[in-house]
């Protein structure tokens, strides 16, 4: 990772929820349903995913690396938290029925190991769900993304947590990271099936997964 989440856990929530325009509950709602039953969330933050899970009667459990943002989480949702990482997950093969993960794949040092380890614990014929940004295909609405990303975000990550290093990161990492095809194909070389759904404009993207 380009930075520590421990010092951006307090404004982490309030800047998601602002530089998305509210977009990121939306998306996340969209992302949980039909799942049901034991539940990893892996990279789980300060705990909105664990959340929407909980409310659809899953029985959860967050894995993240990051101590003050697993704090946060525990006031919002009961849940199972575990400081952890998810290249080296701490649990048995096919250990949960599905396994989500909302905007942290990004950060993953290595990307690909990250993935085959939440499929390793995810039951044969299980769920995965995955939430994460990227760059708009339209070359109508890619302009207005690459101000606001590359301008707006970094200086709203200055004035309203003090902290504009970790805002300029957000738009770099974005522009960097696979998406589209480009992701589902590091998924296909890991045998499970995927199928994308882009979120407002393309902005969003889910990926959901079914382990053969």
């Amino acid at each position: 990772m380009a930075y520590d989440f421990d010092t951006i856990a307090r404004d982490y929530d309030r800047m998601n929820h602002l530089m998305t325009l509210g977009l990121d509950r939306c998306w996340r709602r969209q992302a949980v349903k039909g799942l049901h039953g034991h539940v990893l969330d892996v990279a789980c933050g300060t705990g909105d995913m664990v959340l929407e899970l909980t409310k659809r009667g899953c029985t959860v459990t967050g894995v993240d690396l990051s101590e003050e943002m697993m704090s946060i989480a525990k006031t919002k949702a009961p849940a199972t938290y575990i400081l952890g990482d998810a290249e080296h997950l701490p649990f048995p093969d096919a250990a949960f029925v599905a396994v989500t993960c909302a905007f942290g794949v990004r950060n993953f040092v290595h990307l690909k190991k990250g993935l085959g380890e939440m499929l390793r614990v995810l039951k044969p014929g299980g769920r995965m769900v995955i939430l994460e940004l990227a760059t708009p295909d339209s070359v109508i609405i890619r302009p207005f993304y690459d101000f606001y990303a590359k301008h707006t975000i970094p200086l709203l990550g200055k004035w309203l947590a003090g902290n504009r290093t970790a805002y300029a990161y957000l738009p770099e990492s974005i522009e960097r990271f696979p998406k589209g095809e480009d992701f589902m194909q590091i998924i296909k070389e890991l045998g499970a099936a995927v199928v994308q759904h882009k979120q407002t404009f393309g902005v969003c993207r889910m990926y959901q997964i079914t382990k053969p």
